[in-house]
């Protein structure tokens, strides 16, 4: 590829944060792109071509702007079928890049001997790999590029780099949350989880909406894009090997913020898997286990709590951290609790010091109150005072609170929720494979 202008701020991050050898993409392409879409593939070779079908089928014009890159990834002690699997992947890669007419695909060897992932990593450094490969293929001339993360096992719509295209165009924040609804399952046992899995999340997004919380927006790894200017200055990709996505969109907002995109559905697969400790797979292939009680609700009060407290400080914005904290125990006294714990008193004091503006220490405070510890609050609010309850208990106040009347079937409750978060009409554009 020719020399291209690349930015200070990108170099330094390519020279010092980057994943580095020995991974590398296949070949070196002899132009630059306005983005990539990057792809972890680990023992996908049935479901991965159904991923780049559902993306040939986006404007020609648009895809001759995008790279795909695909990571095609496992650790050393992959299993013997992992393993094949990969090798599959590797060896079809080409034939899928002439078949979907795909002119820009790549990929990344990142599964044979010598070219695996460390010891305990997994998706998140997959993902790290691709997106940091991809800053190279960039125009950065008179642009902010884009890098978009989708999954292996997902497909899209034929709007979906249009749809991009357009939010980013007008869009202010560097980050994107983009609207995404499971695809069915292959059995109504199957169906029943990941709609009680789907709900779940949706409610979650829900309650931090209605508290008024600066993260309510849904962070699913398959369905999320940036600028690259936005994701360097998060620092890039982290390595976790599950919750890559949610502490990746965190950094994202506190730094260039995250924007809720329209005009695409991203359809994620409903498969349970136990490749990871947490999330969508995991949480499903329990709850075919043990049954749906393995995965309780959380009590509406909690929320209501959440919003108490960003509106005590967002009042008494001047006031020091020992009326605050007199005023969270006034809310709860397990939101005094936790707030103590985690060093709120010194944290705020900090902050008053150095920032005497007053949009300077709200900014300063939900930095530190982020969505990590609103989620650790929600989770000790419910471990020491509210626990966890059903759905059905669940999900209709806070629809009530919301304005909604609340239907009285599970699935119906999902597509309000769908519609409400900018999911409501699917157009899957190949046919569901599990």
């Amino acid at each position: 590829m020719p020399d291209t202008y690349v930015p200070p701020n990108i170099t330094s991050y390519l020279n010092k944060r980057a994943a580095g050898a020995p991974w590398a993409i296949n070949e070196a392409p002899h132009r630059t792109f306005s983005g990539a879409i990057v792809i972890p593939s680990l023992a996908e070779a049935a479901n991965l071509p159904l991923t780049l079908e559902s993306l040939s089928r986006n404007p020609h014009d648009l895809l001759e702007r995008f790279a795909i890159l695909v990571v095609v990834n496992q650790r050393a002690d992959a299993s013997e079928a992992e393993t094949a699997d990969n090798q599959t992947t590797l060896e079809n890669l080409p034939r899928w890049k002439e078949q979907y007419a795909l002119n820009h695909l790549f990929w990344v060897d990142a599964a044979s001997p010598g070219n695996e992932l460390p010891a305990k990593q997994g998706v998140g450094l997959a993902r790290k790999i691709g997106l940091d490969l991809a800053l190279t293929l960039l125009e950065y001339q008179g642009s902010d590029p884009l890098l978009i993360c989708l999954d292996a096992d997902t497909v899209v719509q034929p709007d979906y780099l249009p749809a991009i295209a357009n939010h980013f165009s007008s869009s202010t924040a560097g980050g994107a949350s983009i609207p995404y609804r499971h695809r069915p399952a292959s059995d109504a046992a199957g169906q029943s989880a990941i709609d009680r899995y789907e709900l779940f999340l949706r409610t979650y997004v829900l309650g931090l909406e209605l508290a008024g919380s600066p993260y309510a927006f849904h962070t699913v790894g398959s369905a999320m894009a940036c600028r690259a200017s936005a994701y360097v200055t998060a620092g890039g990709m982290n390595r976790r090997l599950a919750g890559e996505d949610f502490y990746f969109l965190q950094h994202v907002h506190k730094t260039s913020g995250v924007a809720a995109l329209s005009g695409t559905i991203v359809h994620p697969s409903p498969r349970s898997s136990h490749r990871v400790p947490f999330g969508t797979g995991r949480s499903v292939g329990d709850m075919l286990a043990d049954g749906e009680q393995r995965l309780p609700f959380y009590q509406p009060v909690v929320f209501s709590i959440v919003g108490k407290w960003l509106e005590c400080v967002a009042v008494a914005s001047e006031a020091d951290a020992a009326a605050l904290l007199e005023g969270a125990a006034k809310i709860s006294p397990v939101l005094h609790d936790v707030l103590e714990e985690a060093g709120f008193r010194d944290a705020w004091e900090n902050f008053r010091k150095h920032h005497r503006e007053r949009a300077k220490l709200s900014a300063a405070f939900h930095g530190w109150f982020d969505a990590f510890r609103t989620m650790r609050l929600i989770h000790e609010l419910s471990d020491r005072a509210y626990p966890r309850i059903a759905p059905e208990q669940a999900i209709a106040p806070l629809l009530e609170q919301a304005g909604l009347a609340s239907p009285d079937a599970v699935s119906d409750q999902l597509e309000l929720l769908r519609k409400l978060q900018g999911a409501g009409k699917a157009v899957v554009t190949v046919a569901d494979s599990q």
